[in-house]
């Protein structure tokens, strides 16, 4: 099987070709999740957050599925959605400079930033952020929302606001989010009854009102070094709550991103895509 390693402010992902061109492969549908869990364990595989597949769209002009590290398979990330639209125009997929990628019930627009022939920067309209609380998904009244509602884990007391930006979030303010015990608390929210399909974590250090230093719990792979999705859902729960404005610079420990939660309602995503080697694996 012939793939793309990339990174997108480090949250790494293994890049396979399923659109056609000399690079593409066809892969066995039931085999995807053990496939993903062999190729990114980071000792004994190539080493990733997840794979990411390159399809063509059914609703738009390209199509992307991700297939986590332990085999699960996630609705949206924002990381990967920069990383396949620089593979498409890199590949020769597309000459275009603005294009779609559909995603689990999205289509998102791209935007890229080309110098020299050369993709420096993508931005995504990542749509509108979701607050309900079936729609995230989580438990509650339906037509509710979670805005800086209290859970209990193992003894301590978070205030989150749940946000989905086509995947599910919980976003806690901190202190600083440096020292905070992520690795502890991260899975026993990710994993916590209130969230049916688990949630993805972010623990958030308001350090201005146009600035923020994340970290995050991703579901399905664990802290990473960066959550396009996660800095999203991070902007429009700070903005909402009143801690930060509506466009700020998200700093995660992979590298910076510009959320700007516009007056259309959508959240638009600035940040890089980075190819680090392609390979090929029997």
């Amino acid at each position: 099987m012939k793939f793309l390693k990339m990174h997108g402010l480090g949250n790494d992902f293994i890049v396979v070709d399923c659109i056609g061109g000399p690079r593409h492969e066809e892969l066995d549908e039931a085999a995807l999740p053990q496939l993903a869990q062999r190729l990114c364990d980071r000792h004994f595989g190539v080493g990733a957050d997840g794979i990411l597949l390159a399809l063509r769209g059914e609703q738009a002009d390209f199509r992307m599925r991700l297939i986590n590290g332990d085999g699960s398979e996630a609705e949206h990330c924002g990381n990967g959605i920069r990383c396949i639209a620089r593979y498409v125009f890199d590949a020769g997929h597309t000459q275009a400079t603005h294009f779609s990628i559909e995603t689990v019930g999205r289509v998102n627009q791209m935007q890229l930033a080309v110098t020299d022939g050369e993709v420096t920067g993508v931005t995504v309209d990542m749509l509108a952020p979701v607050f309900t609380r079936e729609r995230i998904p989580m438990v509650g009244a339906p037509g509710t929302e979670a805005i800086e509602e209290v859970l209990e884990v193992d003894g301590h007391s978070l205030a989150f606001t749940a946000v989905s930006m086509g995947n599910p979030h919980a976003v806690t303010f901190v202190e600083d989010a440096v020292s905070f015990p992520v690795t502890t608390l991260g899975p026993l929210v990710e994993n916590h009854p209130v969230f049916p399909r688990r949630t993805n974590t972010e623990f958030i250090q308001v350090i201005g009102p146009e600035e923020l230093r994340m970290r995050v719990w991703e579901r399905g792979a664990g802290e990473t070094l960066a959550c396009g999705t996660g800095a999203c859902a991070s902007v429009v729960a700070a903005a909402r709550t009143g801690r930060a404005s509506r466009r700020a610079v998200v700093h995660l420990p992979g590298g910076d991103l510009l959320i700007d939660w516009r007056d259309d309602n959508h959240v638009y995503m600035t940040g890089p895509a980075t190819p680090v080697f392609a390979g090929e694996v029997d």
